[in-house]
């Protein structure tokens, strides 16, 4: 196996775009591209642009009827079905649509593919990570489902178990769905509580079909929830349901919406954190699942002072050159950002909180936490369904 890290990356995925105005401004893709070459990391990783999914790889995951109505759409937006989700404020219908989402879609197809025929060990596209969407609907500015169709090709090539970890702000809820009765994937989902934000599912009650019982895992946090209690409750639920699954591959989705300043949710995460957490997903593809890891992006709306960086660590990370959490940004970037932008960028890779202090789940629970009651609720749903002790 190549211990050489693959950047899935082709230009035309910054033409995502959903619009003036729209929250998923693509030029989060094109800075996050330009932070990565400023530091360097093109040298360490090979960056590889994949063909587009093509529809019967779409059919994996999607349904055939709206596979055609988003070419549909994608040809004259004005006709979008909207009983598809197409053409509505979330996911508004513009030219060209089926043809950049399905490139998007191939690129984590390629990553998967990559991986599990050992011609990289790490694969990472930041582009990718769009986990709302539906095998019959758009939905969370969501098309395609990329990180559904990496795994259901993985399952394709004959893998027999993959573990998906979603730390986006919202609930991973396409790839839950379409995994739901299949006991070949676990999916662990940690998220603002349903009560407070879209897409108002992933309760701790929410553990999988009758067939796959235990497959589905979900950690509701309450709003506000910063860097201690994000990184406790993943190293409460985590690393145990891994290390008792043992997946072949490690999928992961690292929306940076969990952010303190991102405008669509309300958790308190820091870019430390994330790091921390980007760090923990790779020590356990290693541990594991004997490396094979693809990393994904996601959402997250703070589209220069928070995406870039935090998918650059994200990136360098898997190139095994990991940028240091004081590093300072070259000033190239940052006037490339003030040119393309008016915006200031930030100076340095995150928000000075590093090494973020955490509490370990063997040391106490709290009946009066609300962080630890979400935690307990998961484990106590989830765990004896896998034979572990809740």
């Amino acid at each position: 196996m190549s211990g050489r890290a693959q950047l899935m990356w082709d230009e035309a995925v910054t033409g995502y775009d959903f619009g003036p105005g729209h929250p998923m401004d693509p030029v989060r893709l094109a800075l996050t591209r330009r932070l990565v070459d400023a530091f360097g990391l093109d040298r360490e990783v090979e960056v590889v642009a994949a063909k587009a999914a093509g529809e019967s790889t779409l059919r994996l995951v999607h349904r055939q009827d709206y596979i055609g109505a988003v070419k549909a759409a994608s040809a004259d937006p004005a006709t979008a079905d909207q009983s598809y989700g197409l053409g509505t404020m979330d996911d508004p219908a513009f030219a060209g649509m089926h043809e950049v989402s399905s490139l998007i879609a191939g690129q984590s197809v390629g990553a998967a593919e990559a991986v599990w025929r050992g011609e990289a060990l790490h694969a990472v596209n930041f582009a990718g990570g769009l986990h709302h969407a539906m095998p019959g609907g758009a939905s969370g500015f969501c098309i395609y489902n990329d990180a559904s169709l990496a795994i259901a090709r993985l399952l394709e090539l004959g893998a027999e178990r993959v573990a998906y970890v979603d730390v986006d702000v919202h609930h991973g809820d396409g790839v839950q769905a379409a995994f739901w009765e299949d006991p070949r994937v676990l999916t662990i989902s940690l998220h603002e509580h349903p009560r407070t934000l879209f897409p108002q599912t992933g309760w701790p009650e929410e553990t999988g079909a009758d067939s796959a019982e235990g497959s589905a895992v979900n950690v509701a946090l309450p709003a506000g929830t910063g860097d201690a209690g994000w990184l406790r409750a993943f190293h409460a639920v985590v690393p145990e349901l891994i290390a008792d699954f043992r997946p072949q591959v490690l999928v992961t989705q690292h929306g940076a919406d969990t952010h303190f300043e991102d405008p669509l949710a309300h958790l308190a995460v820091s870019l430390d954190a994330q790091r921390a957490v980007q760090v923990a997903c790779h020590d356990l593809a290693h541990e594991y699942a004997d490396g094979r890891w693809v990393a994904l992006g996601g959402g997250g709306y703070a589209v220069v002072d928070v995406v870039p960086r935090s998918w650059t660590h994200l990136v360098a990370i898997a190139a095994g050159r990991a940028v240091e959490p004081e590093a300072m940004i070259p000033e190239g970037w940052r006037q490339e950002v003030f040119a393309k932008t008016r915006q200031l960028a930030p100076a340095r890779m995150t928000d000075g909180r590093w090494p973020v202090a955490w509490l370990g789940w063997d040391e106490g629970y709290d009946p009066a936490d609300r962080l630890d009651q979400a935690v307990l609720a998961t484990r106590r749903a989830v765990f004896p369904l896998r034979g572990l002790l809740a």
